[in-house]
């Protein structure tokens, strides 16, 4: 095998021979130097953004929250790098919290996002700012009351503030295979088809663990509302019936996806002390491991507009359930909803 030592002198010689320049000669023995550095720029990993390590809120000022504003930049978000943790900046993570199951949307910078920010820079969680929290096809009536423009989703937001669309009537009706205490074949037996198949294995679970649960009220059509809103606002008036009951179009029984449930610890009725019973805690404790909340929680009422409701059970599927759950938030803060 002949060296490189020798293969050099050889070029030199053919050099004298036929003309060639010595750096010509010495090219295929040189490294390219814009190769080399192309080769370097590839090899180097990408930087990450530096993620800040503690919980950051509305208010907070500094570096942290410029790191975690480079952050959102970098997977596309537009706003400015003030060192302030602003509206803009809170809107902005509620839509990046928005994109994923395990989140809620409640504008805090917390371990959970933080996780998920860095799988978005690692490219294991695809991001699409605007697409989080979305108000298309809402419109808003003469009381600023928004009209959902989802009311189909099994995650649709119902309260005082979005309130269903004119007319709405949810699809897939049946009636759950569960115990009512009253025999007649009537709407308020009625659910959507995937919450009844889940409140069914809520009620077995419950059996099987000692519990006997009752259905008491679950579909509830617009024209119905009106004569249950109307009857409360009579005995009651109006402002105090609407803290324990919804205008026509802003209940969530119309949705199909909510049920009221009963014992008969509490006569098979609906009150606040079915929370205190074995199968109210029951339900409280493992709900969610069907699907279901409990829809308006204690100490809530500011955010939900509604009462203590420890009856009232909305389904919205395993994956959120779990994380409402484990953060003692309403549907309003998962959500994000103001």
């Amino acid at each position: 095998m002949i060296s490189k030592k020798s293969l050099i002198i050889l070029g030199l010689i053919m050099t004298l021979l036929i003309g060639c320049s010595k750096e010509d000669v010495m090219k295929p023995f040189k490294k390219d130097s814009t190769a080399e550095k192309e080769e370097t720029e590839v090899s180097k990993p990408v930087e990450q953004n530096k993620l800040p390590p503690t919980t950051l809120k509305k208010g907070d000022k500094g570096q942290d929250v410029k790191d975690l504003q480079e952050a959102l930049i970098g997977l596309g978000y537009e706003l400015e790098t003030t060192g302030t943790f602003d509206q803009d900046t809170v809107q902005h993570v509620k839509d990046f919290q928005g994109q994923a199951v395990e989140m809620a949307a409640t504008g805090i910078y917390d371990d959970t996002t933080k996780q998920w920010l860095k799988k978005a820079n690692e490219h294991a969680f695809k991001v699409e700012p605007g697409s989080g929290i979305s108000e298309k096809n809402i419109t808003t009536d003469k009381d600023h009351v928004l009209k959902v423009g989802n009311p189909k989703s099994k995650l649709v937001l119902v309260n005082k503030n979005h309130a269903l669309p004119d007319g709405y009537e949810p699809p897939d009706l049946k009636i759950p295979d569960v115990p009512f205490p009253f025999d007649e074949d009537i709407p308020k037996k009625y659910m959507r088809k995937e919450a009844a198949d889940a409140l069914e294995d809520l009620f077995q679970a419950a059996q099987k663990d000692g519990y006997k649960l009752y259905g008491q009220s679950g579909y509830r059509s617009y024209k119905r509302q009106v004569e249950v809103f109307k009857n409360n606002a009579n005995q009651m008036g109006e402002k105090k019936a609407n803290q324990i009951s919804a205008r026509p179009g802003e209940s969530e029984h119309q949705t199909g996806l909510t049920i009221d449930i009963t014992s008969e610890n509490v006569q098979f009725t609906i009150e606040e002390n079915f929370g205190d019973t074995d199968e109210g805690k029951w339900v409280r404790d493992h709900a969610h491991e069907h699907g279901f909340i409990i829809r308006y929680l204690k100490g809530k009422e500011d955010i939900t507009g509604y009462s203590y409701e420890p009856w009232h059970i909305r389904y919205v599927g395993k994956d959120v359930a779990k994380v409402i759950h484990d953060k003692d938030i309403t549907l309003e803060e998962y959500l994000g909803a103001n």
